[in-house]
This record gives structure tokens, C-alpha cells and sequence, in this order.
């Protein structure tokens, strides 16, 4: 699986202490960490929450990614951002427990995590154990186990119903505000992770576009 980490620009400080802990817990299990950034909170390309969601859908719809590791200081902007965009289906993460049932009962394929709300001491230990649960074992199994069916049958329904209520990828990026675009794609390794990983010629030649612009 292609991880994808994302920070904003509040607690950029801290994406590396996140990277770490993230690659420890998943690069084990044969997973690949893609950190996007933001690296420090002096980086030249400033990632608002809004746009962490707007880059986790091009990531996700690409398939450049397949699952998204994000937050911001309460995990909330970022989660509502990562869910107003089609493709992405983002839990708010704040403890093991949710990172387990999100996991096994809405099989999501994005997080948003706070990373300044309840934030201290230990706090790698947390996003360790998060991840551990997160990407552990295999996602979709159900919670309880007698609840197994229904909950796999409300996801599928979930899943056609934001097929509905979503534009679709492309639209939205030759419709969205090209600044903004450009800003949210304009990361330090973007060109370098995107590129090599895109499954969607579509959307690797409308963003060279938008680069070159």
C-alpha cells in the first residue's frame, strides 16, 4: 500500500515526528510512506487544510496513493475538506479505538488527526499505537463480528451514494480556483511523488498544465 502523509501549515513543525512514527509502524508490514509535506512551518508552498483535502483527493482519484495519513491542529477542518472532495472517505482519528472501528467498520481510505488538540507528552507513542490499529490487519472485517453484514452493506451504499452527490475529479480541478491549485500541488517532493506514481494520465497531464501554467 502507497501511504500518503500530509500536513498543514499549523503543525507543519511536526510532520517529521509523524513521518517517523508512521514509517515505523507500516514500513514493516511492506507499506510505502510518501511524505508530502509540509516539512517545517518555513516551507515556501504554505498547505492550508483545505487544500490537504483537495490533495488528498487528486492523490487518492489518481491512484498515485492509496490510502492518506492528514490532520490539522483538531483533525476537523481537514477531515470536513478530505469528505467534500469524491474519492475520499475520511475518518476523524483521535484515539486507537477510532482508529480500529474505522478501519473494520467504514473502511475508509484517509484520516485526519489532531495534531495540537491533546498533543503532548508521548505523543508518538499515540500516533504509533494509532497506526498499528489503522493499517495492522486487514480493513472492512466488521465490529462487532455479528455486525459484519450490515456494516459492509452500508458502505457499499455509501460509496454509490457520494458517486451521486460528488463531481467528479476532473471537473473540480478545471474548475477550482487554478491559484489555489497550483499552490496546493506546488510541494517541495510533489513533482517527484505524484508523477512516478500516477495511474491516471488524465489527471498527470491537466496538473503538468497547471505547473507550467
Amino acid at each position: 500500500m502507497k501511504i500518503a502523509l500530509i500536513n498543514e501549515n499549523s503543525q507543519a513543525g511536526k510532520n517529521s515526528m509523524i513521518c517517523e512514527s508512521l514509517k515505523k509502524i507500516v514500513e514493516p508490514m511492506g507499506h510505502e510512506v510518501f511524505n508530502y509535506g509540509m516539512y517545517t512551518a518555513e516551507d515556501e508552498t504554505q498547505l492550508t487544510y483545505v487544500m490537504c483535502g483537495l490533495l488528498s483527493a487528486i492523490l487518492l482519484n489518481s491512484k498515485a496513493a492509496d490510502y492518506v495519513v492528514t490532520g490539522c491542529g483538531t483533525g476537523e477542518g481537514a477531515m470536513l475538506a478530505c469528505n467534500s472532495f469524491p474519492g475520499v472517505l475520511c475518518g476523524h482519528i483521535v484515539d486507537v479505538e477510532d482508529a480500529y472501528m474505522f478501519a473494520q467498520i467504514n473502511d475508509g481510505n484517509a484520516i485526519a488527526m489532531p495534531f495540537a488538540k491533546g498533543f503532548g507528552w508521548g505523543a508518538e507513542l499515540h500516533l504509533q499505537y494509532v497506526f498499528e490499529k489503522l493499517f495492522g490487519c486487514e480493513s472492512g472485517g466488521g465490529y462487532p463480528k455479528e455486525r459484519v453484514i450490515p456494516e459492509q452493506r452500508n458502505k457499499k451504499i455509501l460509496d454509490e451514494v457520494k458517486k451521486i452527490t460528488h463531481t467528479d475529479i476532473m471537473t473540480i480541478l478545471k474548475n477550482i480556483d487554478q491559484d489555489f491549485l497550483k499552490t496546493a500541488i506546488s510541494g517541495e517532493k510533489f513533482q517527484e511523488y505524484f508523477f512516478a506514481n500516477c495511474q491516471v494520465a488524465e489527471i498527470a497531464e491537466y496538473l503538468r498544465g497547471v505547473l507550467n501554467a
